[in-house]
C-alpha cells in the first residue's frame, strides 16, 4: 500500500487498525490537516486486500470524513470568515452569495469531485454563513458515501486496475456525479430550501 503522503505516525496505525485506521485519516484529511487522493488510495488497496470488508472500508471513510467536515464546520462557525476569505481570496463574495442561495447543492457537488478541487472552502463557508447542519451533514453522506462506496465497488471489480480505471473513464463518472448533483438539487428546491437569511436552525 502507497502511505508515502502520510505522517510516518499514522502508517502503522493504518495498517494495524485497517478500517479505524481510515476514519483517522479521512477524519484529519477533512478537518486540520490534508492528505489529498490517499482516502480514495487506502479505500481501493483495503478492499482488494480485503473485498468482504469493503462496505465497511467505504462506511469508515465515508464517517470519518463527514465528522471531520463538522468539526471544520463549527470550528469555522465561531469565526472563520477571515480563514474563508483568506483561502478563499478574490472567489470570496461569488462563493458567499452562491451558498447562501444553494448550501446543499454546494456542498454536494464540490465532495463529490476529486482534488484538486477546492472543497474545504465551501465547508467553511458552509459554517461561516451557517447552512444548516442537517442539510449539510447529508449532503457530505450523499456524496462521500456515494464516492467512497463506487471506488470500493470498483476495486472488487477490477482489482489493481481500478485505479487506472477511474483515470481513463473520468468524463462518465463527471457525467454520473452532475447527474446526482441534478437530482439532488432538485429534491433541495423542494424540501431543503434555505431561509433567506441562510440562518441555521
Amino acid at each position: 500500500m502507497n502511505l508515502d503522503k502520510l505522517p510516518h505516525w499514522l502508517q502503522p496505525l493504518v495498517v494495524s487498525l485497517g478500517g479505524l485506521g481510515l476514519f483517522v485519516v479521512a477524519f484529519l484529511d477533512s478537518s486540520v490537516l490534508s492528505f489529498p487522493v490517499i482516502n480514495d488510495l487506502l479505500v481501493i488497496q483495503l478492499s482488494i486486500w480485503s473485498p468482504a470488508r469493503m462496505p465497511y472500508y467505504a462506511l469508515m471513510a465515508t464517517l470519518g470524513s463527514v465528522g471531520g467536515c463538522v468539526l471544520l464546520y463549527f470550528l469555522a462557525r465561531k469565526g472563520g470568515e477571515a480563514m474563508f476569505r483568506r483561502r478563499a481570496g478574490a472567489r470570496a463574495e461569488s462563493i458567499r452569495a452562491w451558498m447562501g442561495r444553494n448550501g446543499f447543492t454546494s456542498v454536494l457537488a464540490t465532495a463529490l469531485l476529486p482534488p484538486p478541487t477546492p472543497f474545504k472552502i465551501f465547508v467553511i463557508a458552509a459554517g461561516v454563513f451557517q447552512v444548516r447542519l442537517w442539510s449539510f451533514t447529508l449532503a457530505l453522506l450523499i456524496a462521500r458515501g456515494f464516492r467512497y462506496f463506487g471506488e470500493g465497488y470498483l476495486a472488487i471489480r477490477y482489482g489493481p486496475a481500478a485505479i487506472h480505471y477511474l483515470a481513463e473513464h473520468k468524463l462518465q463518472l463527471a457525467v454520473i456525479a452532475l447527474g446526482i448533483v441534478l437530482v439532488s438539487y432538485l429534491l433541495s428546491l423542494l424540501f431543503l430550501r434555505q431561509s433567506p437569511q441562510g440562518e441555521s436552525r
